[in-house]
């Protein structure tokens, strides 16, 4: 299988950890670029690399490489996702939750011949999920609990004037649909968005949004109803140290990703 030239959209936490992975070698993919706001600041943190890469605009992404992961802040996620979808490459979206606010993305994949590529991220069972769509999914609910501070400057909370500091005990915060989820908080619950994707939809997937004190992990409870099956399944990411608002397991599901693309075997649907 040919190599694969990667490209960082993002070098935050998420996007740093992936890229320097790639720079310590996974067979068949490359590192070709990289995008910062801070160009020069990121151009420091690649000092140690064996191979440092150019940092590049989010636009100029897809001129440097076939693949390109976005890790970028959810506002800036079109100013990646239209070039690189647009210039036939393959796209690996970390805010999946804009997907649902830019739903032409998959039909202008389709004409420029791309790849849309959806991660686990911080989830699991997206497999038995999708696979349950191809029968009579009939509910798909999702609850997640997180340490207040994960949740704090979330849209949705400053909208309604909602205080999650100094939480003795758990607040339930948001209930609706994965698509509203998503919307007032961006930053927080792609998993929504992935989980919807996967099955029902973003206006039939129910999500609960708890800010909880007394956990001290990233806590997605999900229950599904189909014809075929009905399973229940718990995941507790652990926050990143530096935002707590992502996981640790976030970057590596994304190296699972892209070693997907290139290994000769290939395990799950």
């Amino acid at each position: 299988m040919k190599e694969l030239t990667v490209g960082i959209g993002g070098f935050g936490v998420i996007g740093e950890a992936v890229a320097r992975r790639l720079d310590k070698g996974i067979p068949g993919l490359r590192l070709t670029a990289v995008s910062a706001r801070r160009t020069n600041r990121a151009a420091d943190r690649m000092a140690d690399f064996a191979a440092p890469v150019p940092v590049v605009s989010l636009s100029e992404l897809s001129a440097y490489a076939e693949v390109i992961v976005e890790c970028a802040p959810a506002a800036a996620f079109m100013d990646v996702a239209g070039p690189v979808v647009d210039g036939g490459r393959i796209f690996i979206p970390l805010s999946c939750g804009m997907l649902l606010q830019h739903e032409d993305l998959p039909a202008r994949a389709a004409k420029s011949g791309a790849r849309i590529i959806v991660p686990t991220g911080a989830l699991l069972g997206l497999d038995a999920v999708r696979a349950a769509s191809e029968g009579e999914l009939r509910s798909v609910r999702m609850v997640t609990r997180k340490p207040p501070n994960g949740l704090m400057g979330a849209p949705h909370l400053i909208d309604n004037d909602i205080n999650v500091e100094g939480l003795r005990e758990p607040l339930l915060v948001f209930e609706g649909t994965a698509r509203a989820a998503a919307a007032g908080f961006p930053a927080n619950v792609n998993v929504a968005a992935a989980l919807s994707l996967a099955g029902l939809g973003s206006d039939k997937t129910m999500i609960e949004i708890w800010a909880d004190p007394t956990v001290t992990r990233n806590t997605h409870n999900i229950k599904v109803d189909s014809d075929a099956t009905r399973f229940e399944m718990t995941i507790e990411g652990v926050p990143s140290l530096e935002n707590p608002a992502t996981g640790m397991l976030t970057p590596l599901s994304v190296i699972a990703t892209l070693r997907g693309l290139v290994s000769p075997m290939r395990v799950g649907t």
